[in-house]
């Protein structure tokens, strides 16, 4: 359907592709990554014809209709919500226009002439197109769209121009799918998504007749639709069948295989250089060396890529806090005649992780920045335990940052308290994406993404025994978030987080805050638990009529067993998990020789000698390995969700 074939192209001096090839599909989903830069915009726009390349050629199919979405809308007003999208139904809208006029222009011509007769036939054409175009369907599939989003009926009329930017995004998804396009180009789909939200477009997406391309930081979210890879970096684009998770696992493989063949290949060189430097000028060796010359000029050398997993940070921790961080007891807050929180109790321990989800508008940032001090509540009160030490970031802490300051500066300033150990600011600047002569940048000449990572820098650099996150990872990237994500795993103190990011948070929480229009529910596990226990209750067909507050002392999906039943159905669970996990570490062990075997032959067979001496016993060898690795790989795959499947027992 789509072709690259060997295109370059180069901003200056700066070569963004070096003869990059590939080829997408009709029903391809892919994810396309790479590090900030590396071009993966620049992709799309080449994709809808809005660049040209320098060198090569990109073949498209006459059929193919292309669907964009970039992370940056334009707003949109002056049309309800339900009008705007349905603007996309062009001949639709022309058919009931056409309609419309004829039927006015009837009144206006005699019956039964010849102008009458053929405008009726005219208009009996339209309304049978309308019937084949389901026209009776177009509400339904409309509003279903939209609510699926996140909208309410009573949004439906409002004016678009009503709505933030999130919410804009939303409207021009919901264009999209209805739209639907021969191939959709979705940048960042999920970042103003709430986690109910995520889940329906995940479902639309998997089902979508067309080609899906995305770019994302959300893992999880890759890793459920996509089934091809395209990874961009160094100018090349590298190519994987399989997900974001066996892109990791392969990439890694290619990359130890490719540090090997580079160590061998400049030792060849060294060697080569040092034949040259000793017989450069004796005469006897003169056609040797200048033959030498000439190879060493046309080698492609290898270049291995920088390796960021080395990048960690960790956060300064302050005092212990006593047993009860903090407590909310009996809270009312309401805006106007809309209740958000009523007789509502919260108590936070220490060292507790909580994660907060729900739909968008029902109140996940007021609860937090009620937490936090910064909104004052209508009733209850709000106690905060025996040397609390908050640290608070809201997604609207960037608009506060003094844009005379440079980026360094800006962190230097923000920091107090006592450290358990010196802070290195470079560093924490770096994990943040701030490198070089980024950190002498004013803070006012920065992008909006930029400013929402330096104002989450600055927040988690201050010593605190509880932390308060509003959307943490909206403008990092992936390897970034692995490194926040590790920092959160080691730190000693509380958390309470919200994002909709479910591969960032599993690791961490270990309680879910639902907060959601029919009141607030807690679940005890992560938010993979939580959804699986949504799924439950939607093919039970309760969803709808569930509300109010669980117990913290029950377990989701034990509430029925007596203790001492909960106690020995746990018993017998882990001891089947334990067994599982003996088998899998067993396999790992297999992987890890045969990979290392694998290895070995492969860097032998990278040298145009082994050919000289191979036998058919090396090939078979080689054959076999990788036969039994993928038996292998597909086994481990099992005993994993086989383990996952009785982890959700629990």
């Amino acid at each position: 359907m789509i072709s690259l074939d060997k295109i370059q192209l180069r901003y200056g001096a700066r070569e963004l592709y070096r003869g990059v090839s590939g080829l997408i599909g009709e029903h391809d989903r892919i994810a396309l990554i790479g590090p900030n830069g590396a071009g993966k915009s620049t992709f799309f726009r080449l994709l809808l014809g809005e660049e040209e390349v320098d060198v090569g050629n990109i073949n498209i199919a006459k059929h193919v209709r292309f669907g964009h979405l970039p992370q940056e809308q334009l707003v949109k007003k002056g049309k309800s919500v339900y009008d705007e999208v349905e603007s996309v139904f062009e001949e639709i809208i022309e058919l009931r226009k056409s309609i419309d006029d004829d039927s006015k222009q009837l009144h206006e011509l005699p019956e039964g002439s010849k102008s009458y007769i053929a405008i009726i036939e005219k208009i009996g054409e339209c309304e049978h197109r309308l019937e084949e175009l389901e026209v009776h369907k177009l509400r339904s599939r409309i509003e279903k769209v939209l609510m699926g989003l996140g909208f309410r009926v009573s949004d439906m009329q409002r004016d678009t121009g009503e709505f933030s930017g999130g919410w804009q995004m939303r409207i021009a998804l919901a264009k999209l799918l209805l739209l639907e396009p021969t191939v959709l180009l979705l940048d960042e789909p999920t970042n103003h998504l709430d986690i109910i939200s995520q889940r329906w477009l995940e479902n639309q997406l998997k089902s979508y007749d067309g080609a899906v391309i995305i770019i994302s930081h959300d893992q999880a979210f890759l890793d459920v639709l996509c089934k091809r890879t395209f990874a961009l970096g160094n100018g090349k684009l590298e190519i994987f069948e399989g997900n974001y998770s066996y892109y990791l696992r392969e990439s890694q493989h290619r990359q130890e295989l490719n540090i090997k063949a580079y160590e061998s290949q400049q030792k060849k060189i060294q060697k080569t250089e040092e034949f040259i430097d000793r017989f450069r000028y004796k005469a006897t060796k003169s056609k040797q060396v200048q033959s030498r010359i000439k190879a060493l000029d046309k080698v492609e050398r290898l270049v291995v890529d920088k390796n960021s997993s080395s990048v960690s940070f960790s956060f300064p921790l302050s005092r212990r806090s006593g047993k009860t961080v903090i407590k909310l007891n009996q809270i009312k807050k309401s805006f106007g005649e809309l209740v958000l929180f009523e007789n509502f109790d919260l108590q936070i321990e220490r060292g507790e992780k909580i994660a907060v989800v729900g739909p968008n508008g029902c109140g996940k940032s007021t609860l937090v920045s009620i937490l936090s001090g910064e909104v004052p509540i209508d009733s209850g009160e709000r106690v905060e335990g025996h040397q609390a030490d908050i640290a608070f970031f809201a997604q609207q802490q960037a608009d506060v940052l003094d844009g005379n300051l440079d980026v360094l500066t800006t962190l230097e300033n923000s920091v107090s308290g006592t450290y358990n150990k010196p802070i290195n600011y470079r560093n924490v600047l770096g994990t943040f994406l701030f490198q070089g002569d980024d950190v002498y940048k004013p803070v006012k000449v920065l992008s909006g993404g930029e400013k929402s990572r330096l104002a989450l820098a600055k927040i988690l650099s201050s010593p605190s025994n509880l932390l308060i996150l509003d959307e943490p990872t909206n403008h990092i990237d992936i390897q970034t978030k692995q490194v926040l994500q590790k920092a959160l795993l080691k730190y000693e103190g509380s958390c309470v987080i919200v994002s909709h990011d479910r591969m960032f948070l599993d690791p961490i929480v270990t309680k879910v805050v639902e907060i959601s229009h029919s009141g607030v529910r807690f679940f005890f596990g992560n938010v993979t638990e939580y959804l699986q226990k949504l799924d439950e209750e939607e093919q039970k067909g309760s969803l709808s009529k569930l509300g109010g507050e669980k117990n913290p002392d029950d377990k989701v999906g034990n509430d029925k067993l007596t203790h001492k039943e909960r106690r020995r159905a746990r018993a017998a669970i882990q001891a089947e998990i334990s067994r599982h996990k003996k088998d899998l570490s067993k396999l790992e062990q297999k992987i890890e020789s045969h990979e290392k075997r694998k290895l070995e032959m492969e860097i032998q067979m990278a040298d145009p000698e082994f050919y000289k001496n191979m036998t058919k016993g090396t090939i078979d060898e080689h054959l076999s390995l990788e036969n039994d690795l993928s038996n292998y790989y597909a086994r481990w795959e099992e005993l994993g969700n086989k383990i996952a499947e009785i982890q959700k027992k629990q």
